[in-house]
């Protein structure tokens, strides 16, 4: 039996599993179907809130009144603390990758909106993130607060929680749906996600194998930042698992320039599971990972996903992302 520790319930749970029916149609015998966790709210939709569930209710148990956390300009994950640092009545500080832009929007507009204080480190002082949640943390406690560091994603020994518990609404849906599928794919920025996938598929039994495609980082990145996230995870919570069982499948090749990067393939087939099936990907995150899937699937049984008859797709959030690129999309 898993040791749960304290949660607060955040998200709109469980998330819809989709059956791609006409985009399913090119494969012979694939099914492609889609995990909805982009529902997981509207303010605070995507992955992002079911790790936070667990970290928010890790720095309310510490007594904390601030939220401390750190990403890209665009980062969904600061969106999702904004929010709901807002929405409880704690401060949020913003450690955000990059110049402050001339125009806020997408994610950085609702950051602002939401009351969160912002402060701005270019690429070549980002290294020392962390020593600036520091000083402000010490800060905090100067002014008679308390505040809580959430690190990139929230992807560490407690928002490693967030994906064990949705492996287990997972394994609800397969068995709703008298489907295992041979494949759970997602992609993966700071590994939280897959990490939790990994770990939550292998305590519950589950046959499926867990496959990421990298949207930063590489393969090897992956591979070191899931085993210490994972012995992290053990130590602090007194858990029994054997890691050397994991199979962390990062695939590569899909990044394309870089993080927050996308090329034309990207924005088509945006665009197309849009027009198809009304459903929503971002150029950041899903956008790629999906891409990344099509594309091993019609490589066959010479691909990352051989064999695959049924594969879900973790619909990891990321819409507001879109709008800042929006002048990328080939419409006309």
């Amino acid at each position: 039996m898993i040791k749960w520790p304290a949660r607060i319930e955040l998200a709109q749970l469980p998330t819809p599993i989709t059956k791609l029916e006409r985009f399913s149609q090119r494969f012979k015998d694939t099914t492609i179907w889609i995990k909805r966790d982009e529902l997981t709210g509207t303010e605070v939709s995507g992955n992002k809130i079911r790790k936070l569930e667990y970290c928010i209710a890790e720095a309310q148990n510490q007594s904390c009144d601030t939220l401390i956390t750190c990403g890209g300009i665009q980062s969904n994950h600061c969106r999702a603390t904004a929010v709901l640092g807002a929405r409880l009545g704690m401060k949020v500080h913003l450690i955000l990758r990059g110049e402050k832009p001339d125009v806020l929007e997408g994610n950085l507009l609702m950051d602002y909106l939401c009351g969160a204080e912002v402060s701005y480190l270019s690429q070549a002082q980002w290294s020392g993130h962390e020593d600036l949640a520091s000083e402000l943390q010490a800060r905090c406690v100067s002014q008679g607060k308390k505040a809580f560091f959430i690190p990139v994603g929230a992807s560490d020994e407690v928002g490693l929680w967030g994906y064990i518990k949705a492996s287990e609404e997972l394994n609800q849906d397969f068995l709703d749906l008298k489907m295992e599928p041979e494949y759970i794919v997602t992609a993966t920025g700071s590994g939280g996600t897959q990490a939790g996938l990994i770990v939550g598929t292998e305590l519950l039994g589950m046959r499926s194998q867990v496959v990421a495609f990298n949207v930063s980082d590489d393969a090897a990145y992956f591979e070191k930042k899931i085993r210490g996230d994972v012995m992290l995870w053990k130590q602090r919570y007194n858990q029994e698992f054997d890691e050397s069982k994991m199979k962390i499948k990062t695939v590569e090749g899909y990044l394309g320039a870089g993080y927050g990067v996308a090329g034309p393939e990207i924005f088509d087939g945006i665009a197309e599971l849009a027009r198809i099936e009304g459903i929503f990907l971002d150029p950041v995150y899903t956008g790629k990972a999906f891409h990344g899937m099509v594309a091993e699937l019609e490589k066959g049984d010479a691909g990352a996903l051989s064999g695959a008859k049924n594969v879900v797709f973790i619909h990891t959030g990321g819409l507001f992302g879109v709008f800042p690129q929006q002048q990328n999309f080939r419409l006309a």
